[in-house]
């Protein structure tokens, strides 16, 4: 193995290729990473195309890391983050520390364009990383939880008494909902918009939206038809209430899921767990 080169990612469809061969070495049996679903997240996303960096030995793709751009209201400030999402190291080059490299060099990029934090969702094997090799803070494990019909949670805060709430344009929001991998369903009850994605065992993902906050396109699919549905993410403690949602055991859960937040500047060191809006919407488990 010669030295390796460390690159920014790149947006064109032969490093996409190359990309979603990576990830099919990785992960066998995934069927995510096609070239139309590689486009759709790193070159379509209205907030930003795809920042990251690559690893290669030669020609040969060692590892990548990746996070999309995105915007948030932190601390009542509309700021630009970066959500980390695609993490791959070819087997060969496993237990080189390659994955924390690319990740300080992608947080560097992401400082010197202008954006001031990095969120993510990990498991429980990949939290310690985050948090111990890069600085991450662990704000919080996810809620997971099925129910019946809509969410019976007080209105929720004004984004600026909030400490963390995914910010969606109309543009953001189509986009979100047009992922090729896994099309998210748009319908309405009374004041709150309702997402519907597919999810586990038949049971669909279920998120809420105000719908005084976006203006975003139904496209008549009513998610009433699908009375039992699954909530995973936070609301703020002084508005929750998971009356109709069983929280679901530890134990069957494929992992624990955790909200992760690591500041680029001092603007928002930290977040406060308790005051935060978060849905599958906001990351990209479904």
């Amino acid at each position: 193995m010669q030295a390796l080169r460390f690159a920014p990612v790149r947006n064109d469809p032969a490093a996409l290729a190359q990309y979603g061969a990576l990830f099919a070495a990785c992960f066998p049996g995934t069927d995510k990473f096609t070239p139309a679903y590689l486009d759709w997240l790193y070159v379509a996303n209205p907030d930003g195309a795809a920042v990251g960096y690559d690893a290669w030995d030669g020609e040969r793709l060692a590892a990548h890391y990746v996070c999309v751009p995105a915007r948030a209201w932190i601390e009542g400030q509309e700021v630009r983050v970066l959500l980390s999402l695609n993490t791959a190291t070819h087997p060969d080059y496993q237990g080189k520390g390659l994955f924390t490299r690319l990740a300080a060099m992608t947080y560097e990029a992401g400082l010197e364009n202008g954006f001031d934090g990095c969120y993510g969702v990990a498991n429980a094997n990949s939290t310690p990383g985050f948090v111990r090799k890069l600085g991450f803070q662990l704000v919080r494990p996810l809620e997971a939880r099925v129910g019946l019909g809509a969410l019976r949670h007080a209105p929720k805060p004004a984004a600026s008494a909030l400490s963390f709430e995914r910010r969606w344009s109309p543009e953001a929001l189509a986009w979100r909902c047009a992922n090729p991998h896994n099309r998210v369903y748009r319908g309405h009850s009374g004041s709150r918009l309702q997402f519907h994605a597919a999810a586990e065992k038949g049971v669909p993902a279920y998120a809420e939206l105000d719908k005084a906050s976006v203006d975003v396109q139904l496209d008549g699919r009513d998610p009433s038809a699908f009375p039992l549905r699954l909530f995973i993410g936070l609301a703020p403690d002084a508005t929750s209430n998971y009356w109709n949602y069983a929280s679901i055991p530890q134990r069957l859960r494929p992992s624990p899921l955790n909200l992760i937040w690591r500041a680029f500047n001092g603007r928002v060191p930290q977040l406060d767990p308790a005051r935060i809006q978060f849905t599958f919407l906001d990351f990209d488990a479904y």
